[in-house]
């Protein structure tokens, strides 16, 4: 086991969440869309793996490898692998959420640190956004997240950008406090979308507002009109 880059408490567990459709495995590739088995496997393996050596977590590249190749079955699935400091890993599955065209939110008043080394891999560490989950209205189905310099950073279960009003499709940095979100990465690869720092006048002044994570792909996204950030600042 590598020494860890930074203190991680006892029990965190790594995590990635991805969808399977049936069919062949052409899901391998990194591409950012939706493919039959795994999609973006290649990227989640990627991510996995980098968090493990970074976090000192054991690891058996070939031993998740053989977990993927167990989730199989007729219907599209919600899988989640989860792999623990020892290197144990263990899958759930549950039928795939329905698709979502839409999504609302506010501005949590939880803050990230941006200087968590934490927030940049997937893991069990999250109370901050359980928090800020908990606290959402009623009607409005994500919250946005941002840091002790006031950038935007992410949201509880999403990736974050916006298309200024001279078409640039940006994304928080993450340097900002974000994780580096599979659906994310294949959009920064494919030069879809660019990293820049962002701040609540850069959501005020978007042209439109999308959240992604890899299970549900790319949505619309619609700052709720109680968030008291944007009464502010309008």
């Amino acid at each position: 086991m590598e020494s860890p880059l930074c203190d991680v408490p006892a029990g965190t567990c790594l995590i990635e969440t991805f969808g399977y459709v049936p069919g062949s495995n052409s899901g391998h590739n990194s591409g950012h869309n939706f493919g039959q088995g795994i999609a973006r496997r290649d990227l989640h393996l990627a991510r996995l793996m980098q968090s493990a050596r970074a976090l000192g977590f054991a690891h058996d590249q070939s031993a998740v490898l053989a977990v993927f190749e167990r989730i199989t079955g007729p219907e599209p699935l919600r899988c989640r692998v989860t792999l623990a400091q020892d290197g144990s890993l263990q899958l759930e599955t549950a039928a795939m959420p329905a698709p979502v065209a839409e999504i609302r939110f506010v501005i949590a008043e939880q803050r990230l640190e941006s200087a968590n080394p934490l927030l940049r891999h997937k893991t069990t560490q999250r109370d901050t956004y359980d928090q800020a989950r908990a606290a959402l209205p009623k009607g409005v189905e994500e919250a946005i997240l941002l840091n002790e310099r006031d950038e935007v950073c992410e949201g509880t279960i999403t990736n974050i950008s916006v298309t200024t009003p001279d078409g640039a499709r940006l994304t928080p940095p993450l340097a900002s406090g974000c994780l580096a979100g599979v659906y994310r990465q294949s959009l920064l690869q494919s030069g879809t979308i660019q990293e820049a720092v962002l701040t609540l006048n850069d959501l005020r002044a978007a042209r439109t507002i999308t959240l992604m994570n890899s299970l549900r792909g790319q949505m619309r996204a619609v700052w709720a009109p109680q968030c008291a950030q944007f009464t502010r600042i309008a």
